[in-house]
């Protein structure tokens, strides 16, 4: 008769052990990734109330409705946050997409309720850009990554200049306004990526007109949803 402590009982009570161990493991960390979205839900809820109450303000007087910024801003906060808990995005990199999700929902919003980009937000975006790509460049100690997003702003800015002067109806001013900052951002992560945002914006904005069958649409919340994307997935210069 077999013995409870025969070595093939013992190995299959330390195969179970360690099975029991990587489910835990995985019930732990899922955990974690749930409770850090929910965090940041929370927290992107907040400061999309704070955005919101700045466009009903008298210097952009865009009224906005209830939960509109909240819900947005939440929910592109969240994923951001389960990807920097889960090593997926590295933590000194964070802080961009977070702003460019904050600041993505009250330009859109703007765009897409009264059809313009006001300077209020478009001007200071610029420093704000550079600052958050300095920052980050310096916390990750990789100087190409500022040079990248200066490449980035010029050739987004350039593109959207051309198709200005080319054609003046085919953007507004706060588009090409807007255009410099988002560069900035994109370029800090991949300067091809530029391209491929103008060109996905492009496509983006014609989708839309043919939708809802209008020759004139805003084209903000297109500009600024495949930038958001490709902070937020990344890849990003220097995380290795």
């Amino acid at each position: 008769m077999g013995d409870a402590d025969t070595p093939g009982n013992v190995g299959t009570e330390l195969s179970a052990s360690g099975r029991d161990a990587g489910r835990m493991d995985l019930t732990s960390g899922f955990a974690h990734l749930t409770g850090a979205a929910c965090a940041a839900g929370a927290l992107g809820a907040v400061a999309g109330w704070a955005g919101r109450a700045l466009l009903r303000s008298a210097r952009i007087g865009i009224p906005v409705p209830r939960w509109c910024c909240e819900a947005g801003t939440a929910l592109l906060w969240a994923p951001v946050a389960a990807r920097t808990v889960g090593g997926a995005l590295p933590v000194w990199w964070a802080p961009v997409p977070l702003l460019l999700g904050w600041a993505g929902v009250l330009l859109a919003v703007c765009d897409l309720r009264a059809h313009r980009l006001p300077d209020a937000l478009t001007l200071p975006a610029w420093p704000l850009a550079f600052a958050a790509v300095a920052g980050t460049a310096s916390a990750a100690g990789n100087a190409v990554m500022l040079v990248s997003a200066f490449v980035g702003a010029a050739l987004f800015a350039g593109c959207y200049g051309l198709v200005r002067m080319l054609s003046p109806p085919a953007l507004g001013p706060g588009d090409l306004k807007l255009s410099g900052p988002l560069g900035a951002l994109i370029g800090a992560v991949s300067v091809p990526a530029v391209l491929g945002c103008v060109l996905v914006s492009a496509v983006l904005t014609a989708l839309h007109a043919c939708a809802v069958r209008r020759s004139a649409v805003p084209h903000g919340p297109a500009m600024l949803l495949p930038a958001w994307l490709v902070t937020a997935v990344g890849p990003v210069l220097g995380s290795g």
